[in-house]
């Protein structure tokens, strides 16, 4: 996986947990059957959880190092 999908992933994970947080806390507020608040309590949460693993594989792709990219020469270690 590339580091450019990596951060796409976690770029997901940001903004799927943002908006569902945010719907499920204006949902609480509202004058809502109980069952309307409790079927988007769940997509929200099945939503959270895929959000939050495909967050959770960017990250563990950014965090180990990769290959040089092709465009640009390797990087040597000049320190003594």
């Amino acid at each position: 996986m590339s580091r450019r999908a990596a951060w796409f992933l976690v770029s997901l994970c940001a903004w799927t947990s943002y908006v569902w947080i945010t719907r499920i806390v204006i949902i609480a507020g509202q004058d809502q059957s109980m069952g309307f608040k409790v079927v988007h309590d769940v997509l929200g949460v099945i939503s959270i959880a895929f959000g939050l693993g495909a967050g959770w594989l960017g990250y563990r792709r950014l965090r180990r190092p990769g290959p040089a990219p092709r465009n640009e020469p390797a990087r040597e270690d000049l320190s003594v």
